[in-house]
């Protein structure tokens, strides 16, 4: 990789350059330097690859290939992402600072990404409704039209690919636009793609920011379906443009989850899973369990467990195979975490770890700090960062209402040994995704996506198919 790659758009099958010729700096933040560019999308951009996409669409093979022949497409991506593991990877753990063996395994949930919905999109079967008047009713799902994607900087492939898979395994075609801070892997797969033989105009690759590249996207009149992942802010400023020529949203947005620890909690699994679910990704992670809520009976000792596993994180490059935890992705994202950590100390918050390095680096510590009050900033807005706010409770009433007294929606945690407290607790939660005893495991089968400023809609499985489908009922007449 060099020192100035340049990542350009991928239109019409064709790596190229912005009309205007600018270029946005590409960094690298543990090193905090530029080590590539990319093309600056503006309007006009937009408008090529939303006409490439339509094209593709009204006139092209790729809605009309029979089933097994578009899956086996995206299979051969699937199979050009494998043999390019190293690649994608170095490229998200330099642009975003992620730990290459995290990198590694997001690659792999990528890949399975397109071969879970290649395969699903091919073996499913419509509806029949069975009608005593004579009739035959069934229903058949086809694709929507074009697609505008726009996924997240903190898992920049993998989520990108949680868009792009089911809608051109569906038969839709695509454009996706990373976000600003992290083009360079989605890039690669817009490289690939090609180089897999996708008719031109199927996935198209936008780079640029928001504004104007974002924007013009979901305000395209040409596009027929708007997937955004993001910040719950930029959510509403997407639905309110993708409303004006009435295409249906996805959003999946903000978090603040919550992770209970009842009292006969496995207190060595409860740790483990607090650690990775608030410490993964520096924080960085929209289902973190930023919320941690812990019986009274146990909140010392588990809280003793749990700061000494933080501190046991190493910190460092992200190309050291020992390193757990890595800088910020950017400037603009550590200054915001920081602000937030001295938020928390004029509000009276106990530090018990963490804090910002004093190295010059972007790195936030992982931070646990309890006694915040439940109206502050820190503990009703969401961080995005290594940063946890711990909070006792003594009954399951109690910590019920804790847990869903805030906007957000999208996950939480619950752990304990009892059988029936688990399905209790677990159907009084209101988040889209409930895991009890576990974190971050997923069936793409399943509905994925939050309620409240969380997002609107659920993605996964034939909650994706609902989506970039339109289902349509043939009734037929066969009685004479």
């Amino acid at each position: 990789m060099s020192e100035q790659e340049f990542f350009g758009h991928i239109i019409d099958n064709e790596e190229v350059e912005s009309l205007s010729g600018e270029r946005f700096e590409v960094w690298n933040p543990w090193k905090r330097e530029v080590w590539a560019e990319a093309a600056e999308g503006a309007a006009q951009d937009a408008e090529r690859a939303v006409s490439s996409a339509r094209k593709a669409f009204d006139e092209g093979p790729w809605p009309r290939l029979g089933r097994v022949e578009r899956a086996r497409a995206i299979h051969r991506l699937a199979d050009l992402m494998e043999a390019r593991t190293d690649d994608l990877a170095r490229m998200d753990s330099t642009n975003m600072a992620k730990p290459f063996e995290q990198a590694t395994h997001d690659v792999a949930r990528s890949v399975w990404n397109f071969r879970f919905f290649a395969d699903h999109q091919r073996d499913h079967v419509g509806e029949v409704y069975p009608m005593d008047t004579g009739h035959h009713t069934y229903s058949e799902y086809g694709p929507a039209g074009v697609v505008a994607a726009i996924s997240p900087w903190n898992f920049p492939l993998m989520m990108a690919t949680w868009k792009i898979a089911p809608a051109i395994a569906w038969g839709n075609t695509c454009i996706i636009k990373p976000s600003e801070d992290t083009p360079a892997s989605v890039t690669l797969l817009g490289r690939l793609a090609v180089e897999a033989g996708f008719p031109p105009g199927v996935l198209n690759v936008l780079n640029g920011h928001g504004f104007p590249a974002g924007a013009a996207l979901t305000g395209s009149y040409d596009v027929d379906r708007v997937t955004f992942t993001g910040s719950s802010i930029t959510g509403r400023t997407v639905m309110a443009s993708a409303a004006t020529h009435l295409a249906p949203v996805s959003l999946e947005l903000g978090g603040k989850g919550a992770n209970i620890v009842f009292a006969d909690a496995d207190l060595d699994n409860a740790v483990y899973w607090a650690v990775e679910a608030i410490f993964r990704n520096a924080g960085q992670i929209c289902l973190a369990g930023s919320r941690l809520f812990v019986h009274s009976s146990i909140y010392e000792e588990f809280l003793r467990r749990f700061v000494a596993a933080a501190e046991k994180l190493t910190v460092g490059d992200p190309f050291d195979p020992a390193t757990r935890f890595s800088s910020l992705a950017s400037k603009r994202h550590f200054d915001k975490v920081v602000s937030y950590i001295d938020a928390a100390r004029e509000a009276g918050g106990r530090f018990l770890t963490g804090g910002v390095a004093d190295d010059g680096s972007w790195v936030v510590r992982p931070t646990i700090v309890d006694n915040l009050p439940l109206d502050s900033a820190p503990y009703c807005e969401e961080i995005f960062g290594p940063f946890c706010v711990v909070n006792s409770f003594d009954t399951e009433e109690e910590v019920i209402h804790l847990a869903n007294d805030t906007r957000y929606g999208l996950n939480a945690m619950l752990f304990t040994e009892n059988l029936s407290r688990a399905h209790r607790v677990a159907s009084q939660l209101r988040a889209g995704t409930v895991w009890v005893n576990c974190f971050f495991i997923r069936d793409l089968r399943t509905p994925f996506g939050g309620v409240g400023d969380s997002g609107v809609g659920r993605e996964g499985g034939n909650f994706s198919r609902e989506f970039f489908t339109e289902p349509k009922a043939v009734v037929m007449q066969i009685a004479r």
